[in-house]
């Protein structure tokens, strides 16, 4: 790839140049360009859904054995781990982020092939247990055309937890990447047709989400619509779903909580809390941005907190001790800001960060600093609303009542992280907050065997898991009649 070249994209197994506007991926540790493309037309849209459409029939994937599916998928994962260091450095330059952190989400997506290719050959249908002179068995069938709409944020992870399980149900799959992250999608396509993925069955169209994805969540042969990326986009695309009676997997936003007891070991709770806020600079749905600490226990809490966040290392992605890198784009690093200017606004007060590093590479990319804010009620604006950025909001708390009462007063239910040592005390707590996901002494860790999703504003339905691939898939019900006489019902009138 060079620089002054046009990438193609590729629709319904053809690899050719998008029929939009062409523009740049940057590099948001320099503002410099990566790639140039086009982004996808409505017309590519139309061709890209059609040559699945067409694939799905007459590819013979969806008929295929499921261990012959699965053989196609482990050898995606191989394809990928072989390539590992190129798709984690490209992944680099795509969005940001630092090299330590793509490369683990390149193994990610490696291992969610290699998961659902198993679940694929050993997924079991069910003989049910018979209410008369019949057999009945439920068994699934693959969907049809199904898109993949992702985020920026993790693009080839997110991409695998979507395509691998479509794939493995028998679908054909259209991925519309973020605008602003195309590459892994584009890397991820050829990495399946040289798997042997009949050709058709994956397309990549990147551009803008506000035509691109409406068209194919609008469109009638689209059966299914996978979405990760912000709540205002999910409700719109549940809304053009409902019009359908079409099924959706929306994973959307969070504000997190993050709970330090009394009793809590201050060395895990520190790190832990620091992870789960900084790692990824924030970007992300599920970081834990806001912080309740046992009052007790906050004064020498957040001392010790504000001093690991002083010390975190900020800077080049490219740079192996880089902890945290640029932010996604110059815009929203000004989103960002804008939060800590309400924040002081509403009476907050500044622990650490709020201003951007000068000097270096920081006058070139798009960087913020871990930012602490404390002074602030749960019900303010700034602990109500997604910042997705390195700012942590922190909040005393006096009785477990009180804490049960603020962390679930949120329209996002999407995670939670608890530090105790007290494993009773974690698990009592944990069964009450509203969450998709508690993590208790731990923070960010995830398995692709595990499902994960949020409540109320954070989402519907489940991603991974062994049954995730059920999502991707129609249910039937199958009656083989095992009467000796004909049915009742028409009595003589049934014989001659």
């Amino acid at each position: 790839m060079t620089l002054e070249q046009t990438l193609p994209i590729c629709v319904a197994g053809t690899w050719r140049l998008g029929g939009g506007e062409r523009y740049a991926t940057r590099y948001p540790a320099t503002g410099e360009p990566v790639a140039w493309l086009n982004a996808a037309s409505l017309e590519d849209v139309e061709d890209a859904v059609q040559g699945a459409h067409q694939a799905f029939l007459n590819s013979g994937w969806a008929q295929r054995k499921p261990h012959e599916r699965a053989t196609v998928l482990y050898r995606i994962a191989e394809l990928i781990r072989q390539r590992s260091e190129e798709l984690a450095q490209l992944q680099r330059q795509d969005n940001g982020k630092p090299i330590n952190e793509t490369r683990a989400l390149v193994a990610s997506a490696a291992g969610t092939f290699q998961f659902f290719a198993a679940a694929c050959e050993t997924l079991e249908e069910t003989i049910t247990p018979s209410r008369g002179d019949f057999v009945s068995m439920s068994v699934y069938e693959p969907m049809g055309v199904v898109a993949a709409i992702t985020p920026w944020n993790s693009p080839i992870a997110s991409e695998a937890q979507k395509v691998a399980p479509a794939l493995a149900a028998g679908n054909a799959v259209v991925i519309k990447p973020a605008e602003i992250t195309p590459l892994l999608a584009l890397q991820l396509a050829q990495i399946c047709e040289e798997a042997g993925l009949p050709k058709g069955l994956v397309s990549v169209l990147p551009g803008k989400g506000s035509l691109l994805g409406d068209a194919l969540t609008q469109h009638p042969l689209i059966k299914r619509v996978s979405f990760t990326g912000g709540t205002k986009t999910g409700k719109h695309i549940a809304h053009i779903a409902a019009d359908k009676m079409m099924p959706v997997s929306l994973e959307l936003g969070g504000k997190s909580p993050t709970i330090v007891l009394d009793d809590a070991d201050l060395d895990h709770a520190v790190a832990g809390v620091l992870y789960g806020i900084f790692s990824s600079s924030g970007e992300a749905c599920i970081a834990g941005s806001r912080l309740f600490v046992a009052r007790a226990l906050y004064a020498p809490f957040m001392q010790r907190l504000v001093a690991g966040a002083a010390r975190l290392r900020l800077g080049d992605p490219a740079d192996e001790s880089t902890q945290m890198g640029p932010l996604i784009s110059a815009a929203h690093r000004e989103s960002v800001e804008r939060y800590v200017a309400l924040g002081l606004a509403e009476g907050g007060r500044l622990l650490l960060g709020g201003q951007r590093p000068s000097g270096g590479i920081y006058d070139q990319g798009y960087f913020y600093p871990p930012t602490i804010l404390e002074g602030l009620g749960n019900n303010q604006q700034t602990c109500q609303e997604e910042i997705f950025g390195p700012v942590l909001v922190a909040l005393p708390f006096d009785s477990e009542a009180e804490l049960i009462e603020q962390a679930n007063d949120s329209l996002y239910a999407l995670a939670a992280g608890i530090w105790s040592r007290d494993y009773k005390r974690a698990w009592a707590l944990g069964r009450k907050i509203q969450a998709g996901t508690v993590w208790i002494n731990t923070y960010k860790q995830f398995s692709i065997s595990t499902p994960f999703g949020g409540w109320r504003d954070s989402g519907l339905g489940r991603e991974k898991g062994r049954l995730g691939i059920l999502q991707y898939m129609e249910q039937k019900s199958l009656y083989w009649g095992m009467n000796e006489q004909p049915l009742a019902w028409a009595g003589a009138e049934a014989r001659p």
